[in-house]
């Protein structure tokens, strides 16, 4: 892999029709950057429009009716990214990063306009450089052409005719907040599919970056076993955080006992603390298993409580999402929370021949909301993080669920499954 420039931007103007042949110049703005033409597209080694997406350019702008990517080969670590949105056309244009991270959410230009908005992204490599010989993390299968774990940041820029007038990478250090959990917390790299920790990032301002290692169908126990632990922390360090949301796989018969659950949490807050680092612990929350009372019955067994235990024992930061989602669901009601969970009939996506029916698992808008509770647990805490969210989303009541049908957001088309209908592991 060539060096990457640590500073750089593109400047896209002059292009014909997509699928033409584009004649543009591409200027790097800091004179750092290499020259780009819309023909450069990304490889292992070079930098450029990504999955076969090229826009149109013209007047300064990239512009397209679909959606478009950018990828840029940079080494392990965190970023700022500086993008100005906007073209000759109203548009509103959503940013994505990696597998499907929500970074900048429907950001709205007048025909003419532009807007300028920054986010920090972190990317991780397989490789664990630690001292050990061939150390990497033991990923599942579909885990090896994953976006979150190749050598390579990607954009993408979506919405109502996404335009792009310029682009700009730079890396910063600064706090990084670790996510360790399952399928309810990864980044789910196909639709219709969404996990919370997808959409933490899209509620922190620049200063703090989130760095998803969910996995689906691990436990706390698997996490140490597939060196997925190991990875974070041959990189956490001071001043960074650490949440943990285990419990759907541990509760299974013959997965983690309680005995080893609690002692692996315990083992694991002191490794976070002796690393200078901040845990928090994450109640998993429900599924959709409604009572005839129209309430949420507990599907989770003991971990729960033993979580609230363990936090109070060891004096770590608890963010109850078990308790706000049983709040969250009983104010949707046992039918409407169907629309927060994966409930489709056949013919809803390409390629799903089956119904879907799915209690654990969530769409875009149960994931949103469950982010939502997630971001009012850390305002409660007193987490020092607190200080960098967003100012424009105010505080989140889960028993006043925002309405589903005024949420949206675009289709995003990578890597769609060839069955939608296969539930990923939880």
């Amino acid at each position: 892999m060539r060096p990457f420039s640590s500073l750089f931007a593109l400047l896209l103007s002059g292009i014909s029709a997509l699928g033409q042949t584009i004649q543009a110049t591409c200027k790097a703005l800091d004179g750092h950057g290499a020259l780009l033409t819309p023909q450069t597209v990304a490889t292992d080694t070079t930098n450029g429009f990504d999955l076969g997406s090229v826009p149109a350019m013209g007047g300064g702008t990239c512009t397209s009716d679909k959606p478009f990517y950018y990828s840029a080969n940079l080494p392990e670590g965190s970023y700022r990214v500086t993008v100005v949105l906007g073209g000759d056309d109203a548009a509103v244009t959503t940013v994505r990063a990696e597998s499907r991270r929500l970074e900048l959410e429907k950001v709205a230009t007048g025909a003419g306009a532009s807007a300028t908005r920054t986010f920090d992204v972190n990317i991780r490599y397989p490789e664990i450089v630690d001292g050990i010989p061939n150390h990497v993390v033991k990923r599942k299968p579909r885990e090896f052409n994953n976006f979150d774990w190749d050598h390579k940041l990607t954009l993408e820029f979506n919405g109502e005719r996404p335009s792009l007038r310029s682009l700009r990478i730079e890396p910063v250090r600064e706090p990084v907040i670790y996510l360790a959990g399952d399928s309810t917390v990864v980044d789910q790299d196909v639709e219709p599919w969404a996990a919370w920790g997808q959409m933490l990032p899209r509620f922190f301002a620049p200063g703090v970056v989130v760095a998803n290692h969910a996995e689906s169908g691990e436990t706390i126990k698997s996490f140490v076993g597939e060196q997925r632990f190991a990875k974070i922390f041959s990189v956490i360090k001071p001043g960074d955080y650490l949440f943990f949301q285990f419990n759907h796989n541990d509760q299974k018969p013959g997965a983690v006992s309680l005995e080893d659950y609690n002692r692996l949490l315990r083992e694991y807050i002191a490794k976070t603390r002796g690393a200078g680092a901040i845990p928090v612990l994450v109640t998993a929350m429900n599924r959709r298993t409604f009572d005839e009372n129209g309430k949420i019955t507990n599907s989770l067994g003991d971990y729960p409580n033993a979580v609230r235990t363990t936090g109070a024992e060891t004096h770590t930061a608890v963010i109850d999402l078990n308790a706000m989602s049983k709040t969250l669901f009983e104010a949707m009601g046992p039918e409407p929370a169907k629309r927060a969970f994966m409930h489709y009939p056949e013919g809803s996506f390409p390629n799903q021949e089956k119904a879907i029916d799915d209690d654990t698992h969530f769409n875009s808008y149960g994931a949103y909301e469950l982010a939502l509770c997630v971001v009012e647990g850390i305002r409660k805490s007193g987490l020092p993080l607190k200080q960098f969210l967003t100012k424009d989303v105010p505080g989140f009541d889960p028993a006043r669920p925002d309405a589903q049908s005024k949420f949206s957001l675009p289709f995003t088309p990578i890597q769609i499954k060839t069955d939608v209908t296969k539930v990923p592991q939880t």
